[in-house]
């Protein structure tokens, strides 16, 4: 096994990764779905609805429940889940969510391009991100 092969194994260790169908029941239920997917990619294959586009770099800040510049809605106790394109670097992202305080903060297992392949459905994407 690799360097990153270990590094995302042990990331995913405190994850309790969802399916896409486990996803869009949780999205339909009021859990926040946060794309971190670059604008090309959005724009290109499209977003999941009511998914809000974070850029990876300004994750943490924007998803720290306790952080000043947090976005508004959600509490530490709320169902996240974290989409890339195919559940890599979700994975991560997730796990960093935890650390600064959302403790079911998850990921998508095969990222966007499996919520698609499940035929749930797209919205056009190319929203810019929440800065």
């Amino acid at each position: 096994m690799s360097g990153v092969e270990e590094f995302l194994a042990e990331a995913r260790t405190s994850l309790n990764r969802v399916t896409p169908h486990e996803a869009d029941e949780l999205r339909r239920s009021g859990g926040l779905v946060i794309d971190i997917r670059p604008h090309a990619n959005r724009a290109a294959e499209g977003e999941i609805p009511g998914s809000v586009p974070v850029e990876r770099i300004h994750l943490e800040w924007r998803l720290d429940p306790n952080g000043e510049h947090r976005l508004p809605g959600f509490t530490a106790r709320s169902r996240v889940v974290v989409v890339c394109n195919e559940g890599y670097a979700s994975s991560l992202a997730a796990r960093d969510l935890q650390r600064v305080g959302l403790p079911l903060a998850t990921d998508l297992i095969g990222g966007f391009r499996a919520w698609a392949a499940a035929g749930l459905p797209v919205h056009p994407g190319g929203r810019p991100a929440v800065p």
